[in-house]
């Protein structure tokens, strides 16, 4: 079993920055790929960013050049690094990862509100 363990939402003001972070543990044997989804009241889950085992980045259009995706493999650690946040970005972020068989684990979600 895999455990995905989301920390460093919050509570920050239009402009602001904030980094989530996701740590996995437990019975890893292969990553795939990495991301962070969100999800807003009365809204559906979509995906932010992600990262490939390759370094490969992937972002929803109205993110890209504000918020960054890393990871670290040896601490199977993702990062997301949200710098000029708009209250649209308002929302509970999730990690999720993917294995090489394409089996998807989820976190419990960071919440992260920004004021205007």
């Amino acid at each position: 079993q895999v455990q995905l363990v989301e920390s460093g939402g919050g509570l920050v003001q239009a402009g602001g920055s904030l980094r989530l972070s996701c740590a996995a543990s437990g019975s890893i044997f292969s990553i795939s790929a990495l991301g962070w989804y969100r999800q807003a009241p009365g809204k559906q889950r979509e995906l932010v960013a992600d990262i490939t085992s390759s370094g490969e980045t992937n972002y929803v259009r109205s993110v890209k050049g504000r918020f960054t995706i890393s990871r670290d493999n040896a601490k199977n650690t993702v990062y997301l690094q949200m710098n000029s946040l708009k209250p649209e970005d308002t929302a509970v972020y999730y990690c999720r990862l993917t294995t090489h068989t394409e089996y998807n684990y989820w976190g419990q979600g960071t919440q992260v509100t920004v004021s205007s």
